[in-house]
């Protein structure tokens, strides 16, 4: 089935509210390049899909399992690029709760995510958060 870059990415960030582990290793490229904003534990650039499932073990470890995607606000496309509007949160108790808007940038080549760039709207926050 041929989808759309936006289709794909929107399946993508679904799974990730469901927490669909299988749909998100089927939709990123195994070789995907992801770029993570801030100056953190979880910052910089990620060179596979085992990185950046790692990146987000550490989100969850470091928010108590509270980490969720509360929102996926507007999909903008270009060609191959789609960039959206994301709100994540988290609650954990003991933990930095966070509370913050996110524009991510996906690339999608053949129906996979083959590339990343996360802009937060306060790293500072993040910084706190992931830890430094």
């Amino acid at each position: 089935m041929n989808t759309s870059a936006k289709e794909t990415v929107i399946a993508f960030l679904t799974a990730v509210q469901q927490g669909n582990n299988a749909t998100l290793a089927a939709l990123l490229h195994p070789e995907v390049q992801w770029l993570q904003a801030g100056n953190n534990k979880t910052s910089g650039l990620k060179q596979n899909a085992g990185e950046v499932f790692a990146m987000v073990g550490h989100m969850f470890a470091a928010t108590e399992n509270t980490l969720r995607l509360a929102a996926i606000g507007q999909a903008c496309v270009c060609g191959n690029q789609v960039a959206v509007t994301l709100h994540w949160q988290s609650s954990a108790p003991a933990a930095t709760p966070l509370d913050v808007a996110n524009i991510d940038m996906y690339t999608v080549e053949a129906g996979k995510i083959t590339a990343v760039t996360v802009f937060s709207a306060d790293t500072e926050q993040e910084d706190r958060v992931w830890g430094v």
